[in-house]
């Protein structure tokens, strides 16, 4: 029998809904890719996002939420398709898009709204 390996879960992915909203109300700025496993343009976001962490740095916190794992989050922001990007400050939803959006363009989304 297999000993069990002790996961490393990043808890930025799919964290539960207190760390989730313990996140947006204190961070500034946190970008939040709501995904799905079967998805795959949600797939090729995944390196998009990781250079976009690269340059932006600690100027937004990325999180990314699974739609199938959280039904009541993707409900609360109405989700309809994804990937959808939704980017809030100080809790607040400030800008939304659905499908591949470029790292450079969201590094812009991000300066607009930093203060």
């Amino acid at each position: 029998m297999a000993a069990s390996v002790p996961s490393k879960k990043n808890p930025l992915n799919n964290p539960d809904m207190a760390a989730f909203s313990d996140i947006l109300n204190k961070e500034k700025l946190v970008l939040v890719d709501f995904f799905a496993e079967w998805c795959g343009p949600c797939k090729m976001m995944a390196p998009i996002l990781k250079d976009l962490k690269t340059k932006v740095g600690n100027d937004a916190t990325i999180l990314k939420m699974d739609v199938d794992k959280n039904p009541a989050l993707a409900s609360r922001f109405q989700i309809q398709g994804v990937p959808t990007l939704i980017l809030f400050k100080n809790g607040q939803p400030v800008w939304r898009q659905s499908g591949v959006v470029a790292a450079n363009q969201l590094q812009q989304v991000i300066s607009q709204h930093q203060s």
